[in-house]
């Protein structure tokens, strides 16, 4: 069945055209990812999409039998009223039926009037089966965290209402989601839940996001926005690499041959100005044709992070015994760390637990309740913040850098003006002279990005520095940070970025515990989950001896039922094939990060991508048949 249909749509920004005649539709069941540079459009026709904005020309055509639910990047800014309000804000029976049933069972008296709309309530739900609902229901807001109904929307953290904004968006039960860049603001215990269910529900999927691991978990097929036009890869983000390369080979060599063939038509051109009336009119035409097709093909810039960073010194950073807590919450307990050179180090952890605390007080913005954090002379830190980036009213975007400086030293020694430092970082001279409110979200964080690089820091903070960035400049700059000489301390949600980059983790547990944990993001999730089976398997062995012991010495359960006996002792080849799977996990996982990699890279042939594609999707079908095996012999080792 067909949910969208996108016809001929064309949208302008001022003189700034942001597409032209796009064409596509959606499907039943399609989980698509939509792709492109910052400022492109992409958010602009979802929310076209969504009924919020209009095309200048061209039609959207939304299936009448379909919902439609929409999540926005920053959902919920500066709305006010409670968190049920906004959770329970689509216009559906069960939604309005929820609210009163909350709204009845919160009041401390009810009146008579009261006590019979709760008795009329209960029928309807109990006819409706409706408690299945409420149970659901509930269920979500322990899966997002969300304790009290009752608080006011302009309390919450962005993280906090992303997580209201998701539970409403499930709670919609729509038939047609869109998200628009649904990781930011999110830690990672979330994005993997979200994940999860996203991908095993059967609902039509338009999203913008800027993670891999996501695009590749859950869609399957993608949408590539370049230069005003839409191209359409099938498959997962492994494949959409993959025919991207193919495409743009293609379209580079026919750019090619029909530059040749605009040279040769030139000269023919030129050879008799003053005769052009005699000349073939048909030869004449398909000359300008092609030479608007070439033009029109605009050379993409390519961004190019480079800056000269101080050299450190022998003392860098030390933290001892730093404390940090706002009332009885304690954040930060007696944390110690000493940074050396090369360090290269990510923080993780839920929402709220502290992260950004941290790197306020290692940057001196909150004083420490106790304990000491003390930077070398030499260390100069280099801070990009979760915060939307400070500019004054009217102030145009080389105003803003020049605000700080006019000449910025690269890693080369070279000098260059803060307007040619503006063209590194896809900023047109045209576009430096814009107003920077005018710029897209992700245009601003790369605005952002500069500003940190040119004061030359050796030791980069780094708070989610991939919200709203594009995969080619996110591609760019971890380019960039992987060859950064100085100290890396990473806050980020985005799993491939924090793999790539870090060598050991800062993980917040809570209560104001920090734990070192060595090895990047995907070390440490492989190392929670076979903490997780050891525990399952000692519980599994705990409960087999519990009940054995249970029977009593006539070997006769109580309540009629068998006893369940314990398993024998592991025999050689158990204990052999148990360890053989061990290895082999360990060295499959690595594998697969190798691949991912590779494929997220770029450089590669389409033979090339097509085989690590099919050797990735190998590798997991194997990993999977092994850990349930593993799993089962784990249960003949639980002590």
């Amino acid at each position: 069945m067909n949910v969208l249909s996108v016809a001929s749509v064309s949208k302008s920004l001022g003189e700034r055209v942001l597409f032209q005649n796009l064409s596509f539709g959606l499907d039943q069941g399609q989980k698509l990812g939509l792709l492109g540079r910052n400022g492109c459009g992409k958010t602009t026709l979802l929310r076209m999409v969504a009924g919020l904005d209009n095309p200048d020309q061209g039609e959207v055509r939304i299936n009448k039998q379909i919902r439609v639910a929409y999540l926005e990047q920053d959902p919920l800014l500066g709305l006010q009223g409670a968190v049920m309000d906004a959770i329970l804000h689509y216009d559906r029976p069960q939604s309005r039926w929820l609210r009163e049933y909350y709204d009845l069972t919160d009041r401390e008296h009810l009146s008579d009037e009261d006590v019979d709309r709760m008795n009329r309530l209960h029928q309807v739900m109990e006819e409706q089966g409706l408690w299945e609902y409420q149970h659901e229901f509930n269920r979500l807001l322990g899966e997002l965290e969300i304790p009290d109904l009752k608080q006011d929307l302009t309390t919450l953290s962005g993280g906090q209402r992303k997580r209201v904004a998701l539970a409403a968006l499930m709670v919609a039960d729509a038939d047609l989601i869109l998200l628009d860049e649904p990781t930011n603001h999110l830690d990672l215990h979330t994005i993997e839940w979200l994940e999860n269910r996203l991908k095993n529900q059967k609902t039509t999927l338009l999203l913008v996001t800027h993670d891999r691991y996501f695009l590749e978990s859950v869609c399957n097929g993608m949408f590539e926005m370049e230069q005003g036009k839409l191209y359409y890869h099938q498959g997962n983000y492994a494949s959409f690499l993959e025919n991207k390369e193919t495409r743009e080979q293609i379209e580079s060599a026919d750019a090619h041959k029909a530059k040749a063939w605009l040279r040769k038509e030139l000269e023919w051109m030129r050879r008799q100005p003053k005769a052009r009336g005699t000349k073939s009119k048909a030869r004449i035409d398909q000359f300008y044709k092609v030479q608007d097709k070439v033009s029109n093909r605009q050379v993409t810039g390519k961004l190019e992070l480079d800056g000269a960073g101080r050299p450190l010194g022998g003392k860098i950073l030390e933290i001892s015994y730093l404390r940090k807590s706002y009332g009885d919450r304690h954040l930060i307990r007696d944390f110690t760390y000493n940074f050396v050179k090369g360090d290269r180090v990510g923080i993780i952890g839920r929402n709220g637990l502290g992260k950004s605390t941290l790197l306020n007080l290692i940057t001196g913005q909150l004083r420490p309740d106790g304990g000491e954090v003390e930077k070398g002379e030499q260390t100069v830190f280099g801070y990009y913040k979760q915060e939307n980036l400070a500019y004054k009213p009217g102030q145009t975007v080389l105003d803003r850098v020049r605000e700080v400086t006019d000449h910025i030293k690269l890693s080369t020694g070279h000098e260059i003006s803060a307007a040619d430092y503006l063209n590194r970082f896809l900023f047109p001279p045209k576009q430096q002279h814009d107003k920077v409110d005018k710029l897209s979200g992700g245009e601003k964080r790369r605005l952002q990005l500069l500003l940190v690089l040119i004061a030359q820091p050796n030791f980069l903070i780094m708070d989610e520095p991939t919200n709203d960035l594009d995969l080619v400049s996110l591609q760019v700059l971890e380019d960039f940070l992987e060859k950064f000489k100085g100290c890396l301390l990473l806050v980020s949600h985005d799993r491939y970025f924090m793999d790539r980059l870090v060598d050991h983790l800062l993980v917040f547990e809570g209560e104001g515990k920090i734990r070192d944990f060595p090895g990047n993001y995907t070390d440490y999730r492989l190392s929670l989950s076979v903490h997780s089976a050891n525990k399952d398997a000692q519980e599994a062995s705990t409960s087999n001896a519990s009940t054995s012991a249970s029977t009593g010495s006539s070997g006769t359960a109580s309540a009629g039922k068998r006893p369940k006996t314990s398993s024998a002792k592991p025999t050689f080849a158990q204990s052999k094939r148990y360890q053989e799977l061990t290895q082999r996990l360990e060295a499959m996982h690595l594998e697969q990060s190798q691949l991912l990699d590779r494929l997220n890279a770029g450089g590669a042939s389409a033979e090339e991508y097509a085989a690590w594609g099919m050797g990735l999707k190998a590798l997991q079908e194997e990993a999977e048949k092994a850990e349930w095996e593993w799993l089962e012999l784990s249960e003949l080792f639980g002590s």
